[in-house]
């Protein structure tokens, strides 16, 4: 049951119909691994935190530099040499001390990174490259957790939500692990910081959706956007029949 102050708290959530006090309790109850805490993992986490998510765990293994503060908004001058997942955590802290939260300071990989994932409801996938991100596809999909993945670059972004346990594709049926040579980067070509913003704001939007029962998520679903010019398309992205990762759920 929700005590006075959380009810005050999340007022504006509880009053929309279709989420209601219900809604606001499951998101209580819930916890996310958020892995990456940079331009997409910071307004994720921080929306997350402020939705009223019961538990957090955040899992980076970088140090804040100088050149992250001009998109990673949990982050600041002050944060110049800390862990990540610890300057986020505090950041978290000082926004909604009723979350409880739980820094990981280290890259992920192998059974650490199965272990976690087991522990939590659903995963945001706000890493900046392929082994990583194909990492966290076989452990949820292993885990039967769902996956939000995004991806930012320039003006552009692209976000899904990947559970195949309860149908659709899986990541890796968006991206063969044979192309990961040719992904973009931030450092080499750049990106205008509020597209990472609007880019991890959506993760955190579909994560609260899949975790409230709110609305219709993006299985099944790509979302693309060219925030140079405001194009937005949605297209259906299907499982693939010889995925290696997800196939042998869908026999």
């Amino acid at each position: 049951m929700l005590s006075d102050e959380q009810l005050l708290r999340y007022n504006r959530q509880i009053l929309l119909n279709d989420f209601d006090v219900a809604g606001q309790e499951s998101l209580l109850r819930a916890s996310v691994l958020i892995v990456g805490l940079g331009g997409l993992g910071c307004p994720a986490a921080l929306y997350l935190a402020a939705a009223g998510v019961g538990t957090l765990l955040l899992a980076d293994g970088d140090t804040v530099e100088v050149d992250n503060l001009q998109r990673q908004i949990a982050h600041g001058d002050a944060d110049i040499g800390r862990n990540k997942a610890a300057s986020a955590a505090m950041a978290i802290a000082a926004l909604n001390p009723g979350v409880a939260v739980e820094t990981v300071p280290r890259e992920l990989a192998g059974d650490d990174l199965a272990h976690l994932v087991e522990r939590v409801d659903l995963v945001v996938d706000a890493t900046d490259n392929y082994p990583v991100r194909f990492a966290l596809n076989r452990a949820c999909i292993r885990a039967g957790v769902p996956l939000v993945s995004a991806a930012a670059v320039r003006s552009e972004g692209q976000i899904s939500l990947f559970d195949p346990v309860r149908g659709g594709p899986c990541y890796r049926c968006l991206y063969p692990e044979t192309g990961s040579a040719t992904a973009l980067s931030c450092s080499e070509s750049g990106v205008l910081a509020p597209v990472v913003g609007v880019l991890g704001s959506l993760q955190a939007l579909e994560a609260l959706k899949v975790l409230a029962g709110f609305g219709e998520p993006l299985r099944g679903k790509l979302l693309l956007l060219d925030l140079r010019s405001m194009d937005m398309r949605t297209l259906a992205l299907p499982p693939r029949a010889d995925c290696p990762d997800c196939s042998h759920l869908q026999r």
